[in-house]
């Protein structure tokens, strides 16, 4: 009698993860590498029409002769415009994005710590392929407000390049329905 009961709960614990597993996608940016960056994103489905994404990020990029080596989060919210059940389609998203670095200039004798906050808004298209694999295109305008805490050298030998002010968020990310 325990072993059918036991049975039975295991089918329907994996009739229900099963339901509930297709509302999440994992990915990476394939851009993010172009600048020594890696880049992982969850997505969960809240609805058919919506879903909420975490992303993380961390860099050792170099411009110039600045480098910047850190991390930053991208939580985002996005409004599926198509008529297919979210996390496919057609979608505008809000985010917000915190980014924390160290950047050092080994010419100008420099280095500080970097912090910057802001956001922006992209739209982007997600597909679906086998009920399991997925392609995220995005691409919107983002704005970063920064602080820098100089350590050593002088803050005018700093540059803090894409990370402070207007700029894009753009990616390519593959990823996997779970």
């Amino acid at each position: 009698m325990k072993l059918k009961m036991y049975a039975m709960l295991i089918c329907l614990a994996l009739a229900g993860s099963t339901a509930y597993a297709q509302q999440n996608v994992i990915k990476i940016n394939i851009l993010a590498p172009i600048v020594k960056t890696f880049n992982v994103q969850y997505e969960r489905a809240l609805n058919d029409q919506s879903s909420l994404q975490l992303g993380f990020f961390y860099t050792g990029y170099s411009t110039g002769d600045s480098k910047f080596s850190g991390f930053g989060i991208t939580p985002e919210y996005r409004f599926y415009l198509s008529e297919t059940a979210a996390p496919q389609g057609v979608y505008i998203a809000p985010f917000v994005r915190y980014q924390s670095f160290t950047i050092e200039d080994d010419v100008a004798d420099a280095e500080a710590d970097f912090t910057a906050f802001g956001g922006g808004v992209i739209l982007g298209k997600q597909w679906i392929f086998k009920e399991k694999v997925a392609l995220d295109i995005f691409l919107g305008p983002a704005y970063y407000s920064g602080n820098v805490d100089v350590k050593s050298g002088n803050e005018d030998d700093l540059e803090t390049g894409a990370f402070d002010g207007f700029g894009l968020r753009a990616g390519v990310c593959f990823g996997f329905r779970f």
